[in-house]
This record gives C-alpha cells, structure tokens and sequence, in this order.
C-alpha cells in the first residue's frame, strides 16, 4: 500500500471538557473549531517538524500522539464562547468581504474575521441545513475589468437562497431558487452553477439564468421514473436494517475533483459529472460501505468511512484504493476552499471526531512515485505522473518515461509482447534496453539470457528458495498491515486496476522459465520488436549520415519540448557527454539496432533481409557473413558487402563462385562472370585497381561479356582512367585494345593524340602480322585502318609514315594517305598513279584535297568581287599536279594519255588556262582536247553571267531604296520619305548616348529614329 498521508493529531479535547467538535475550518496558519455548546475556539497551526513514527500512515489515539510529539501542533489563541448559544453546525470564510460565516440553530449569521464579533444574522435561512461559498475572479462584460464576486448559497427546506459580494461590497438583492423536494447539500460546482443533493436526486443549479437541470443517474443518484440501474438495484446499504427498510436515508454527497469534474456519491453509488451535469460515463468507485465524506485533495480522491473509522485515499482515474489511514471516531472531512489554498498547497487537508482534529500530511511526491514502482503499482504511478504539475517533480518527462518503460518491461515478461513493444515505442526507449530482453539468436553477446542454461537451472532452485521465504515474511507483514489499516485486497482486485502484480515465489519461477524465449514466444516476440527497430532505424537516420557523422540539425527540434541532443539521448541508454562521444554513441546504437533487426529478419523472414542491404545500414559485417554463408544466401552477402562497401571481399566471392561448374546447387545465381561484370559495372572509377584486379578473369572466360565493364554506357565506364585501362587491354589482348579505342574514339568522341596513334600502330601492327583467319577479315581490317588514317585529324603523321614500310603494296594506299595528312600531296599521288596505277584512286583523292581546300578559301569582302582569274593567281590547283604526272611523268615512266584527257574534260575549268597549255604537248590532237575547250568557254559563260544577274538584281535594289527613301513605303505608319516628319519633345532622347537632344543638332535615319548628329557614326 502507498503512504501517500501521515495522521497526525492536532487538537485534542481534554477529558473533562464535556463538548464536542462539531465544525473546522483552516485558513491560513489559523484553525476555527466549532464546539457543541457554541464556543469557537481559534488555534495558530505551527509548521510540522517530520517525527519518525509519523510517517507509516498508522496513528493511535490523540492522547497518546500528543504527548509524544516534541513540538505542539497548535496554539490556543483565544475562545469566544459567546460565539453562538447552539452548537455551531458548519463554518466559512469570504476572505474578500473580511466575513466568518456561520450555521448554528438553523440559521446562518456573519461574523468579522478579525474580532469573530457578530454582524449580521439572516434571517432568510431560518431552517437552514447546510450553505457554501464560493470567490471568483470575474470581468465586466462591457469594460472588461476584472473584479472579485464572492457568493453565499444557504439550502432552507426547498429553497437555496443566495447573497452575493462585488469586490468586497454585499448586493442588496436576494435570489432564491425552489427546488421539488427538500435539499440536503450544497456544492459549488462553478462560479455560477451549484450541485444539490435532494432528498432522491441531484439537480444543478444555474444561479446566473435560474435554469436548474436534473441529473441523471444510477441508483439512489437519481434518475428517469422506472430506472433502476444502481449497485444492488438502488436499495442503499445503510438503509437496510435487521427491521428492513426501515432506516435513515443515505446524505448525498459531493466534491469537486478538478478540471471541472465532479463526483457525486450517495449510499454505494457514484456518478462522475462534469460541469454542465453531464455524466461522463465512468464507472462507480468499490465502496463496500457508504462513505460518511468525500473529498478531493490535490491529486487524491478521499472517503471517509465513519463506521469502520478509517480514511480511504483512492487515485480518481482508476479509483484503485491506495491507502487506509485508520481514524477512529472520525466523523468529517475538511480540504481548504479553492480560493484559499492553491490545488497543489491543499494537500494538508483535516479530518476530526468529536474529540479529536488530525491534520493529514502528504509525503512529497517524488517519494510517492518511488513507492509505487518499487512495490510493482506501475500504472498507478503513471496516472499519478499524469495527474501531476510538472513543476511538482523532478524531471517528471523523465520519470514517466523510465516508469513506462518498466511497464514495458513487465508486460514483456508476462508474453504480452505487442503491448510491451508498443508502449517502448510511446516512450522512444533506448534500443539496447528492449533488445536485452531477447534471446542470443536475435540480441547476441547483449542478450540478458546469455548465461549458460545449466548455471540458470542450478541457480533457480536456491533464488526460488530465497523468493519463497522473501514472500513469506512480505505476506507476514502484509497481514499486520492489513490488520492495522483496516485493508482489503479483494476489494483492491475490484477496481480493475492493470497494474502488473509483484512476483511471487511461483510467479518468479515461472517467469523465469518464460524469460527463456523459444518457439511461438520467440517468433511472436520478433515479429513485434521488428516494427519497434524499424522506427528507432529511422530516427538514428535523423542524426546519423550513412558514413557514421553527425547531422548538422541545428535550429532543428524533433521532440517537443526537448533539443536535439536531448533528442539524441532519448535513444541512448547511456547519456554521453562530449559531441564526439554523443556521436560515438549513436554509432554504436545503430550498429546495435541494425544488426539486431538484421538477426530478425533472418529469423522469421529471411526474405527480407536482402532488401535491408539495399539501404544504407550499420550491420556488423562478421555477424552477416556468419549468418548468411551458415543459410547459404551468397546473393543477400555480395548486395551487404556492396552496401558496406567491402568491394573486395564481394569480388572474391564471386570469383570463387562465379568459377565454379554451373551444377553447383549452393550458388548458382553467382556462377559464371555475368554477376562479376554487374559488380564491377557499378564501382566508381576511384577503384580501378579492383576493377583491373577482377576484370582479368572474366576476359579469360567470355571476352565479350568481360569488355562491357569498360564499354558499358554509363557513368562509371566513361569515367575509368583511360590509360590505365588500355595498357590492361593491351596486355591481354590487342583486338581487346583496339575495341576500346574505337569505343573511345568513335562513341566517346576522345581526341586524345596518343590513343588515336595507339590505334593507329594497332591497325599497322596487325597487317603487318597478317594473321588473319580469311581473305575477308584481311580485307576488313585493312578497310578499318583506311578510313581511320582519312578521318582521324589527332593522330601523328610522321610517326605513322615511320611505321608503314615503303616498299610492301599492302601499306601503298596508307602511306598515300598518310602523306596526303602531311600535305605533301605530290608524293601521295605519285603513289597512286605510279605505283597503285588507279586513275580513279587519284582522281578521288583529288577531289578531297579540292573540297577541302575550297571549303576553307577566304571568303570575299562585301563589294569585292573574285575572278576566275584571282583564284587561279591565289590556289594551286591539286589536278594540276595529276595531270602533270599524266603528261609529264619523271623516268623511267611514259606519259598516260587516256586518264590525262579524262582529268582535262571534268577538271580542266578548275586548272589554270596558261600552265594548262603549257602541259599539253604538240603533238596531241586539237580534237581531242575539244572537251578541254567545251568546258573552259561553259565556265567563262557562266562567270560572265552572273556577274551580270548579280548587276542586276543589285541595280534594282538601288532604285527600290531610293524610291522608299524619296517617296515613302506606302505603308500607314511607315517611312514617308522626304515628307515624312518626326516629333522631338523635352523628353525624347537620343537613341545612341540617351541624352537629350535640347538644341543640339539632329539626324532622322531612314527608319525614323532620331539621333545627335554626332552620334550618327558611333
């Protein structure tokens, strides 16, 4: 049971004083007590000096308390026993108005709060049965000044009358309200509303609009005509006697409970109310007996059980019975006013009998919480930690969540595991914390179950024996416990509380036999702790990135309430203090949380633990290997390998497998090189040497499939050291070289001089080797090194002259064409002609050197005019050297009459007229030069005539300009020609400097803009 109060007794009436305690009230460090004879008597409250014997929530009679307390309580300060000439029935203070308000002989009088003189009796209450008050802060509705309107409610047969104070000043005015039957209590529910218990109901009272609303409830509470619904069908306990249902009706009772809740209770039955008397369908408390008082101090509900004559403390969210204070005698209940003492300060409330006053003292609340966990009330310290202030407790957030987490934990054990795993989800618990709970197979060298089986057998029995006699003597003082504080735990059991139970012997024995998680336990286990290490996954990735660093999150709040690296703490079972050991911290937890999920998974499904490797992860690489080469999931370890970025291990492994026979059931999907070509396809050009390393051997197997690691269209392929790789290639083989640089050259676009030289002595290498499978390959490989010798501009000429043997026919054409780069043309056709002996060949070469030269002629300048005549001064013509080695060939060789004529008749109009001639020998035909003749007169003819189009055409855009410039376009708007006009304002500026043009001198241009004359040639 939790000591949430101490009694101790304050007042005591001495033996020979004949009165009784009939009224109390505590205001401040003073004390009223109303006697039975009329006197009132006003004690000082000294402050407490904490005793040990007084803090076991145990007392005896009030003789004995006090003369054993070191320090008196109270000092009498004065008795007025004029006070009243009746016994004096209830007391009240108004502090606002200085008023001690009074009920003695059914009537209710005034009094000063200074000199407790009497003011005023009223004589309106005659017949009165109880009255309350009530203070409240209240603004004018139309200034919106606050003011202090304090109300007296007086109950008098059927009617509640009311007066009311405004700052302190009485109103003249009365309200009374008549109720249907007789009332018996009154309680402030708000300012302006007011509970009455009738003879057999409650209805609440609107004092501001006169409304008055009955409340519906089970039993004796109240209700509809012909319900019935209260505990023991509505017959209050108290009212049955050994006569039958003969005895006093039951008082009906009520208090306030805080945030604006009620609780009314009448006989056995309860009824939570809020302030607009509306149920709020809640359950009614377990009294077995009708209590005498209720009340609420500050976060407790109290019951005081006049008959048994104890004080029940019970928590008012889950009504669990915490605490039985045995009073004896004790008759009434007294908390301080709301308006007197804070809800928190009203924790020191009074309970008296007819002879005595105890003033119950509260144990601070830190204490009250630890109570409650150490003795297993876990749920009850969590609404406890609910109910309370924060600035009540030391670091409440925190306690909280440690308590949940214990509960977690119990729940846990009890194989309640989707509750336990979500409530260590609620409260963000550290990782490490939830995964001791697990057994090695999923928590590893963390798991709390580590212990060898046999040392946990052969310890149970002497723990078990411990426990036993434990329990035992717990059991044994339990019972004096229960005897002393008058306790019933089948009553506790009513109440429905979820508070996990404490072990006993039995209970501990088998809990530890279920600590052991295996078969449906462990699976059920898993399957709930998986979705609880995904969210603590995804909260590390808020501060971790996935190469172990801190995140920059500042300016960043994730919890409520909390900072970041409050934030951060929450998932660490340890709070480190330095960033790099934060940081360290939240490595480690991750690595924990990932592997942990990772064992999970290979648990219950392994299937998922492949798509975990695909995301950046912290998995201990030896606890994945491990497992996954012991479940023969090769495919799963290269994917964690590559995640990890173990690039090296990964390559190995497929090298081993990958060269295996593709009967091998155990890796089949890693057999062959394709897996290791897919590998090294997605590795960034930084590794090259791995990707060299582990290359060699796909080549060897399938050079095709090998090559796409470098041919491949991607990032990673474009980007490898180019170098590096050719001189691989070229070491293994030279096709593999040559394919490379084509793909370079060709898709790449490189232009790198030496890779197109190294293709260059390739092609030259290989023809001279010769080793060609057939004709058609030779004659393929020879067309290659062709058209790269013509098309290649990044290659070195001369080096490849240096490499092409002059007297082989096979490289005649190469070094024609090498030369021809070198632009020693006259030597390249000599081959053709001399050599070669195709007309066609040189002809076509000639043709080439022809576009290219004409294609980078200097274009003329606007105006100027070329003439056949220039071109002939400036250019040489390349058919002029053909024809000369046809008509003039050097010795040994004889003139070529046939392919000179041919040269002449399609060319001779590019070929200077004069040197041409000069060419052509005497003794040749006229007749056969007649193409010559035909071409030279169709070219002058075309040159002449459009020149003369070009005339023209020029001259009539001269006068189609000159006609625009002195008549106008003809277009609305347009150039008017010389009766056209333009506006200059002030504001018009020159459309060249931006300036104003004032008085300057000005110059309209043909499209109408107007500029300085000056800026007319800028």
């Amino acid at each position: 049971m939790l000591s949430a109060f101490t009694a101790r007794p304050i007042v005591e009436l001495k033996q020979r004083d004949k009165s009784k305690i009939e009224s109390i009230l505590a205001y401040g460090d003073r004390l009223l007590v109303g006697l039975s004879h009329g006197s009132l008597r006003i004690y000082r409250v000294n402050e407490p000096i904490d005793e040990p014997h007084a803090h076991n929530g145990i007392t005896t009679d009030c003789q004995t308390s006090l003369s054993s307390s070191r320090q008196n309580p109270v000092d009498l300060m004065r008795e007025e026993e004029k006070f009243s000439k009746h016994k004096i029935e209830q007391l009240a203070v108004i502090k606002e108005a200085n008023l001690l308000v009074s009920l003695s002989n059914g009537l209710v009088s005034t009094h000063d709060l200074q000199t407790y003189e009497l003011q005023e009796t009223l004589l309106k209450t005659k017949g009165a049965i109880a009255f309350a008050v009530t203070s409240n802060i209240v603004k004018d509705p139309s200034t919106g000044v606050p003011s202090i309107v304090s109300r007296l409610a007086v109950a008098v047969k059927r009617r509640v009358t009311l007066w009311s104070w405004h700052d302190s000043e009485l109103e003249p005015d009365t309200a009374e309200h008549t109720l249907v039957t007789g009332v018996k209590t009154l309680t402030w529910a708000t300012g302006t509303k007011l509970v009455a218990g009738l003879t057999s109901s409650y209805v609440l009272v609107d004092v501001a609009t006169s409304v008055v609303t009955d409340i519906v409830g089970p039993g004796s509470i109240g209700g509809a005509p012909g319900q019935d619904g209260g505990r023991f069908g509505g017959v209050g306990v108290s009212t049955i006697n050994y006569m039958g249902l003969g005895g006093s009706a039951p008082k009906p009772l009520a208090t306030q409970i805080g945030h604006g809740q009620l609780l009314l209770a009448k006989d056995i039955n309860t009824l939570f109310i809020d302030a607009e008397g509306r149920s709020l369908g809640r359950r009614q408390i377990p009294w077995a007996v009708a209590p005498e008082a209720i009340g609420y101090s500050y976060p407790f509900l109290l019951a005081l059980q006049a008959t048994k004559g104890t004080l029940e403390i019970r928590n008012p969210e889950t009504l669990t019975l915490l605490q039985t204070i045995s009073l004896p005698n004790a008759s009434q209940l007294h908390v301080s006013q709301p308006n007197i003492s804070l809800a928190h300060a009203g924790k020191g409330f009074l309970v008296h009998s007819e002879r005595c006053v105890w003033r119950m003292g509260a144990l601070d609340y830190d204490s009250q919480i630890d109570a409650l966990a150490e003795r297993g009330r876990l749920d009850e310290a969590i609404s406890l930690l609910g109910m309370l202030e924060d600035a009540l407790l030391k670091d409440k957030e925190g306690r909280l969540r440690e308590i949940k987490m214990l509960k977690a934990q119990h729940l846990f054990d009890l194989h309640r595991y989707r509750e336990s795993l979500d409530l260590f989800t609620e409260v963000s618990a550290p990782p490490e914390r939830v995964i001791r709970l697990f057994p090695p197979i999923i928590a590893g060298h963390l798991s709390a179950q580590a212990a060898d089986v046999h040392d946990v057998e052969n310890e149970e029995g002497s723990q078990a024996d411990d426990v036993a006699s434990e329990s035992q003597s717990q059991g044994e003082t339990a019972s004096k416990d229960a005897k002393l504080n008058h306790t019933s735990t089948d009553e506790s059991s009513k109440t429905g509380a979820q508070d996990v139970p404490r072990e006993s012997g039995e209970q501990f024995r088998k809990m530890r036999e279920g600590a052991k998680l295996e078969g449906k336990d462990l699976k059920a286990a898993t399957a709930e702790l998986r979705p609880f290490l995904v969210q603590a996954r995804t909260r590390m990735q808020k501060y971790l990135n996935p190469d172990g660093t801190l995140k920059d999150t500042r300016d960043k709040h994730n919890l409520v309430g909390s900072n970041v690296q409050e934030a951060q703490e929450l998932l660490l079972a340890h709070a480190p203090g330095s960033e790099e050991e934060r940081r360290q911290q939240l490595l480690e937890t991750a690595k924990l949380v990932d592997t942990t999920l990772f064992r999970a998974y290979m648990f219950a499904s392994p299937s998922l633990a492949g798509p975990l490797f695909r995301l950046d992860n912290f998995c201990d690489p030896d606890v994945v290997k491990e497992k996954l080469i012991e479940t023969g999931r090769y495919n799963d370890l290269v994917d964690f390998y590559y995640g990890k970025k173990l690039h090296e291990q990964a390559l190995e492994l497929l090298q081993r497998f990958g060269k295996q026979e593709q009967g091998d059931e155990i890796a089949s999907q890693l057999a062959g090189p394709q897996r290791t070509v897919s590998y090294l396809q997605s590795l960034p050009a930084e590794m090259i040497d791995l990707i060299l390393r582990f290359a060699d051997w796909p080549l060897d197997v399938d050079p095709q499939l090998g090559m796409e690691v470098f041919l491949a269209d991607s990032e990673n392929a474009e980007t490898l050291p180019r170098q590096r790789v050719l001189d691989f290639l070229s070491s293994k083989n030279k096709a593999l070289a040559e394919q490379y640089l084509k793909h370079i050259i060709d898709e790449l676009n490189d232009t790198t001089p030496s890779f197109h030289q190294k293709l260059v002595d390739i092609y030259v290498q290989g023809l001279k080797e010769g080793t060609f499978p057939d004709e058609l390959s030779r004659q393929r490989w020879e067309e290659h090194t062709l058209n790269f010798l013509k098309s290649s501009r990044y290659y070195q000429p001369y080096k490849a002259l240096q490499i092409l043997p002059a007297d082989n026919p096979k490289f005649y054409e190469a070094r024609a064409t090498v030369l021809g780069r070198m632009g020693q043309h006259s030597q390249a056709l000599e081959i053709y002609v001399f050599k070669l002996q195709d007309p066609d060949k040189a002809e076509d070469y000639c043709n080439q050197v022809q576009l290219a030269q004409t294609s980078s002629a200097i274009t003329p300048k606007p105006g100027q005019r070329s003439t056949a005549t220039d071109l002939e001064a400036k250019t040489t013509s390349i058919y002029h050297n053909l024809l000369s080695l046809y008509l003039s060939p050097p010795p040994p060789h004889k003139p070529q009459w046939g392919p000179a004529l041919q040269i002449l008749a399609k060319h001779g109009a590019r070929m200077p007229a004069s040197s041409t001639l000069d060419l052509i020998p005497e003794v040749l035909p006229i007749k056969d030069l007649e193409s010559y003749f035909r071409g030279r007169i169709r070219s002058a003819n075309t040159a002449i005539n459009e020149s003369r189009m070009t005339a023209a055409l020029r001259s009539t855009l001269v006068f189609s300009e000159e006609a625009k410039l002195r008549l106008g376009s003809g277009i609305p708007g347009g150039n008017g020609g010389r009766n056209r006009h333009v506006l200059i304002t002030e504001d018009r500026v020159c459309g060249v400097c931006y300036k104003r043009f004032g008085g300057s001198a000005i110059k309209v241009l043909p499209n109408n803009s107007v500029v300085h004359y000056g800026c007319s040639d800028r």
